[in-house]
């Protein structure tokens, strides 16, 4: 049985905490997870507001934006597999926190030095989150339906995770174009639903013991037994190459849209966003109970047409075939993720998943943030259409190989 911290402070005060059964359990951790992961983007339509606001130029946003996914980087290789022995619901209650200490200070200093601490905290609070989340939500499914295929609740992980980063620049593009402030009453809105979701947290139940002597902290490391390295490597290219897609839609799709097609509204700049990662979230649910190997063929097909559309919808320039490659493009990303995500959970050693899982989500946002990072810089060195099309050549070969990499795996 699991110690419950917050339950004997309460009865020490005299005061019982309602207990959630593990099955409520595991939807209140999705809902906290889609929530925390939606306020990280949330941002993403709002950008030219701040950059029309400070009169700052366009790679200015790549630093901001790239704040945010060295902030991930950094709490996965420190924080990101410290729930194998702290526990699951309470680093995720930490996440939660952090989380709304970057609303707070978006609130508070609005200025680009306070942007930049706040995406770098608000990154941390997803780096501590991901893996965290991911693992608590295989436990809890585990728990509550031992029969079940684990495959149920890897997808409404992957759904949590890519459908909140979907929701958030939707939800900014809405405060953007429709209500006042919208600078302040995103984050203002997000605090609140914050604040509520890590009160809720506490009543989840625990999944991981507490050890009798707790390791001494290390950071990150390969948490991958060594025969299994070679196929954790390429799950981890395949993780890293599709996060440069979401990285390019997250951090530069509303630059583009202005730049290349001369399209100014917030909402819009929130819609595409959402319609690439909904398309993900999409493609990881309705696919997810097909076979492996048939997933990752899905995957190298949708990548391989969806940028080429992508390159295609900037030389003509036509924001239809933009929008829609970027639809395809994300639903292959999206089954491409779950299927790095599938190998490897089966190559994690039971005890060290959480670990395991903190590694694989340390590649992905790295190349969340180096390859946007590269973009801004060309951006201030040529025009906009010339650097997209390089970038969607890279990434399209490096997606389309990994996923063929996996493939050739699975088929053995």
């Amino acid at each position: 049985m699991v110690t419950d911290l917050s339950s004997e402070r309460a009865r020490a005060r005299g005061v019982r905490l309602p207990a959630a059964g593990h099955g409520p359990g595991f939807w209140i951790v999705a809902s906290t997870f889609l929530t925390v992961m939606a306020y990280s983007t949330v941002p993403t339509p709002l950008y030219p507001l701040y950059e029309e606001r400070d009169g700052f130029p366009v790679p200015t946003i790549t630093v901001i934006f790239a704040a945010y996914a060295v902030g991930v980087v950094i709490a996965l290789y420190l924080l990101g597999h410290v729930s194998d022995w702290v526990g699951r619901r309470r680093m995720l209650v930490v996440a939660v926190l952090v989380s709304a200490l970057s609303a707070v200070i978006f609130l508070l200093w609005p200025e680009v030095p306070g942007l930049i601490v706040a995406r770098l905290i608000n990154g941390a609070s997803i780096g501590i989150l991901t893996a965290t989340a991911t693992a608590h939500l295989s436990e809890l499914r585990a728990a509550a339906k031992p029969d079940e295929d684990g495959i149920i609740a890897s997808s409404i992980a992957g759904a949590a995770n890519i459908g909140g980063l979907a929701l958030g620049p939707l939800a900014g593009g809405l405060f953007a174009e429709f209500l006042p402030d919208p600078l302040t009453l995103p984050h203002a809105v997000f605090l609140v639903l914050l604040l509520v979701a890590a009160v809720v947290l506490t009543c989840v139940p625990e999944t991981v013991a507490p050890r009798e002597e707790p390791p001494a902290y290390r950071p990150q490391r390969l948490s991958v037994p060594r025969a299994a390295r070679p196929a954790f490597v390429t799950a981890g290219f395949a993780a890293f190459a599709g996060f440069a897609v979401f990285g390019l839609f997250t951090a530069l799709a509303p630059t583009f849209l202005g730049t290349t097609f001369g399209q100014h509204d917030h909402l819009v700049a929130g819609a595409t966003p959402f319609a690439v990662f909904a398309a993900a979230a999409a493609g990881q649910l309705i696919f997810g109970r097909l076979p492996l190997r048939t997933q990752l063929t899905i995957a190298a097909i949708a990548c391989g047409v969806g940028l080429v559309t992508v390159a295609a919808g900037a030389v003509l320039p036509s924001i239809v075939a933009f929008v829609a490659g970027g639809v395809i493009a994300g639903l292959g990303v999206g089954v491409l993720f779950k299927g790095a995500v599938a190998t490897t959970i089966s190559l994690a050693d039971p005890d060290r998943r959480g670990e395991t899982l903190a590694l694989l989500f340390l590649i992905a946002y790295a190349g969340l943030a180096v390859p946007v990072l590269a973009v801004g810089g060309a951006l201030l060195f040529a025009p906009a259409t010339p650097v997209l099309l390089v970038f969607v050549t890279i990434v399209l070969v490096a997606t389309v190989s990994a996923a063929s990499v996996l493939i050739r795996r699975e088929a053995k």
